[in-house]
C-alpha cells in the first residue's frame, strides 16, 4: 500500500487564526504583570484595577514619548516620566 502524503497547511491560514484570536482578546494585551501588581499591593487586587493600571501606565509612557522627542531624543530617560 502507498503512503498518503499529509499536506501541511498553509502559513496564511494559521496567521489568520492568530489574529482572530487577537482580535477576541481585544485591542492589546495588558503590558503590566497582574500577579507582580498583586505582590506588590499586598492587598486584593479587583479584576477592573488591572486595566485602569494598564491604561495610566501606557498614558506615562505616551507622555515621556512626547517629552523626549520635544526635546530632540529617540530615547526615553527616567527624567521623561
Amino acid at each position: 500500500m502507498a503512503k498518503r502524503k499529509m499536506k501541511k497547511k498553509p502559513a496564511k491560514k494559521a496567521a489568520k487564526r492568530k489574529t482572530a484570536r487577537r482580535a477576541k482578546r481585544g485591542p492589546a494585551e495588558l503590558i503590566i504583570s497582574k500577579s507582580r501588581t498583586k505582590n506588590a499591593a499586598g492587598i486584593n487586587v479587583s479584576g477592573e484595577f488591572y486595566s485602569a493600571l494598564d491604561e495610566a501606565v501606557r498614558g506615562m509612557i505616551k507622555n515621556a514619548e512626547q517629552r523626549a522627542s520635544d526635546n530632540g531624543r529617540k530615547t526615553l530617560r527616567p527624567y521623561d516620566l
